[in-house]
């Protein structure tokens, strides 16, 4: 088989319980939805890593959300990077797929020859989940910290949860065996299962006083928790993103006197969500003026997806609270 080929396990998230140690965790493999998202853009070398990281933590986190709603991680920085935005959409019904879509946005001309997180600068890491029509959607900020993106997911989960978390991550392009390149990605999550009553109060012992996982649990869990990180240590790069390992047997390998326990596998793929309709709807809150500004020599009103890079070209007279017709009526 060669690197180029379908995999089995490609694009599937794997959840599994680690029963010894009360622990538990994902398994994520992004193949064909990384090529999805990245093709979109033209973006350097240093925003891709941004990207795919991004999207493998992405998925890592969304796949415990419920049917239809929807996931959505935010880095917003005054960096080189200014954004990178993802979102998860779950199943719309049971075992059916779930989507991923994502960009950045960047100053090219401020770019630097550091490592792609030395383009983030100082910010904030966000978590949205949107359970749909008529709830009240859920956010979760905290500050930019560590050396990678991880480091932001996991200091979320340890001051918003307070749930112990860890993420190994491995992604890049692959060039192997004569195939066409493309991406491959994958990674490894744990999580503390969580307590009943969380007992950190005040500042952690983390980096600018963020909470660890020492803060939060104690005694035989900690222990517990350090085994099962150290077991996490020795996996190797090829072992989350090469062909040869399947999500179950990297689970037996890594943690298998821990007992794991798999469950039902998520599938994954590329999707965006963005519709002429929903253009219109955005716009629908501008006046005849405003779109009138937003009007181009040729007489339309364009619009472009971030994600997907659809390109949209629409008549301004059908849009805004002003408009002086309607789309299908010809006029």
């Amino acid at each position: 088989m060669t690197l180029g080929q379908k995999i089995a396990w490609d694009d599937t998230i794997l959840p599994f319980q680690l029963d010894q140690s009360d622990i538990r965790g994902r398994v994520a493999r992004l193949d064909g939805v990384l090529d999805g998202i990245l093709k979109q853009h033209d973006y350097p070398p240093v925003v891709e890593a941004l990207v795919a990281e991004m999207a493998l933590l992405t998925a890592l986190i969304g796949q415990t959300i419920k049917l239809r709603w929807k996931l959505s991680l935010q880095v917003q920085s005054k960096g080189p990077v200014r954004m990178i935005a993802t979102d998860y959409y779950g199943p719309d019904k049971e075992g059916g797929s779930a989507r991923i879509r994502a960009y950045a946005s960047f100053d090219r001309d401020r770019l630097t020859d550091g490592t792609p997180f030395d383009q983030v600068g100082e910010g904030y890491f966000a978590v949205l989940i949107d359970q749909g029509q008529g709830t009240e959607p859920y956010q979760g900020i905290t500050p930019i910290a560590g050396s990678g993106l991880k480091d932001c997911a996991e200091a979320y989960f340890a001051q918003s949860e307070q749930l112990p978390t860890r993420f190994s991550l491995s992604f890049g392009k692959s060039t192997e065996a004569g195939g066409p390149e493309h991406w491959r990605a994958g990674g490894v999550m744990l999580q503390h299962m969580p307590k009943a009553s969380p007992h950190a109060q005040g500042g952690g012992s983390g980096e600018s006083g963020l909470l660890g996982a020492e803060d939060i649990v104690d005694g035989e869990e900690l222990e517990n928790w350090t085994r099962v990180n150290m077991l996490l240590d020795t996996v190797e790069d090829l072992e989350l993103i090469g062909p040869s390992v399947a999500p179950t047997d990297l689970l037996v390998q890594l943690f298998h006197e821990e007992t794991p326990r798999v469950f039902d596998t998520q599938p994954v793929r590329f999707g965006c969500t963005c519709t002429e309709e929903r253009v219109r709807s955005s716009l629908s809150i501008y006046s005849a003026r405003d779109i009138e500004k937003m009007t181009t020599p040729e007489g339309t009103v364009t619009a472009d997806c971030q994600f997907c890079g659809a390109h949209y070209t629409l008549d301004p007279k059908t849009l805004g609270f002003e408009a002086e017709s309607d789309p299908g009526d010809g006029t």
